[in-house]
């Protein structure tokens, strides 16, 4: 029996759904929390604009990649492989998305949880970083699932894994970048309002 029409390769795809409905749950969850007082959902609208700023400029370059690179698969490995970078692409920067949009909404929930306790804390927050990594997976293991459905070729992982590496490498650089640029900006308020010296345990924004 081939592997195509084992059991076994049912899992994987049925894996993927699963995971997909955790992270719904999830996200419904860190949803419904409390968002805080009306200068906490202001501050939080100020990081979130912000955020989504960076990935709409983060993402268009790197559809500017992506347009380049789509031709060369489809000379060098053929239109199966490039309907994989394609779909990888597509599922990669989803996953991206979705992890932001949950991060923006977890972060002044979380910090409203805190005035509880720091379990409410921790059960919004470990959710809301778990989003992200639940939907790589899931998104993955069904979209390598229904490609290899239609093209039974396990060759075709090769250039699925190669444009989800190079949009982690966007996300790396560009993320890297955008999370000083916040802290230096926090470690700025920090010592020009409210007269704290640079990192100082005081201002919550600053890295330890």
């Amino acid at each position: 029996m081939s592997l195509l029409w084992s059991d076994l390769f049912w899992v994987v795809p049925l894996v993927g759904i699963i995971t997909l409905l955790v992270v719904w749950v999830y996200y419904r969850g860190v949803r419904s929390a409390d968002p805080g007082d009306e200068k906490m959902q202001e501050i939080s609208q100020a990081i979130r604009s912000g955020a989504f700023a960076f990935i709409r400029r983060e993402y268009t370059s790197v559809g500017w990649v992506l347009l380049v690179a789509i031709p060369v698969i489809f000379f060098v490995l053929g239109g199966a492989s490039t309907l994989s970078f394609i779909v990888g692409a597509i599922f990669s920067l989803l996953a991206g998305f979705i992890g932001m949009n949950a991060a923006t909404l977890a972060n002044v929930r979380t910090a409203q949880a805190a005035k509880k306790s720091a379990a409410d804390a921790i059960h919004i927050a470990f959710p809301a970083g778990s989003i992200m990594g639940l939907t790589v997976v899931g998104l993955n293991l069904i979209g390598i699932s229904v490609l290899y459905l239609l093209f039974p070729d396990p060759e075709l992982i090769t250039s699925y894994g190669l444009v989800a590496s190079l949009v982690a490498l966007f996300a790396r650089f560009g993320g890297g970048i955008f999370t000083k640029a916040a802290d230096v900006g926090a470690d700025l308020v920090g010592k020009l309002e409210e007269g704290i010296p640079e990192d100082d345990p005081r201002n919550p924004a600053v890295d330890r």
